[in-house]
């Protein structure tokens, strides 16, 4: 089964595939994305609206206290080291890049709490960029197709990722995979991921 094949089923699944993290802006997706380091998800859509109610731009988180940033997101793990990395990064955007989200890698990756995971999903998801972001789902799925070693790390998945797919493509496959891997070829799902791929183009194609 091609790359391009395996796509293809995968759009069958999820025709409009999406960042399933709330955000009415790229600065409110960099927020929630660093947010959801080690977090569902659902966890972090449960505090942004209140978070964004409070500070509803970078100028406003910039200045915030860090204590009370903290307050606010308590239900996610590591909430006191997000709370601090979500100001800090807000204090350097408003001085540094007049409050706009840099729409580069290097940019977004000197910004505290961001990571290169994090900048691809603000570059695929806010920017359309080409980006795969390797999280936990995308590895586990690149793994088990056999096209990465158990011991690659997320640079090396990301590497393989990119020569896999035509690089208009890459941000579609980082959705895909992910979804895939959230709901299906799941880390508790042992099931051959191949089967799992037929299985769904066949509920497709019936």
């Amino acid at each position: 089964m091609s790359p391009q094949e395996i796509l293809n089923i995968l759009e069958l699944e999820y025709p409009n595939p999406d960042s399933e993290l709330d955000h009415k802006s790229v600065f409110e997706l960099l927020i929630a994305v660093t947010l959801s380091a080690q977090a569902t998800d659902v966890s972090v859509n449960k505090v942004t609206p209140a978070l964004f109610e409070a500070y509803p731009d970078v100028f406003a988180l910039a200045k915030a206290d860090i204590k009370e940033v903290a307050s606010l997101i308590r239900t996610l793990g590591l909430y006191r080291n997000k709370a601090k990395y979500i100001v800090e990064a807000s204090k350097m955007l408003v001085e540094e890049y007049e409050g706009v989200v840099p729409n580069n890698r290097d940019d977004l990756m000197r910004l505290p709490g961001v990571g290169r995971k994090t900048a691809n999903v603000v570059l695929a998801v806010g920017f359309n960029q080409p980006a795969i972001a390797v999280d936990t789902h995308v590895e586990r799925v690149t793994k088990r197709l056999g096209w990465a070693s158990e011991s690659a790390s997320v640079l090396e998945v990301e590497n393989v990722l990119m020569s896999k797919f035509d690089r208009r493509d890459w941000a579609k496959a980082h959705y895909l995979l992910l979804l895939f891997g959230r709901y299906h070829a799941t880390a508790r799902n042992k099931q051959d991921v191949y089967l799992l791929l037929n299985q769904l183009k066949e509920k497709h194609t019936r």
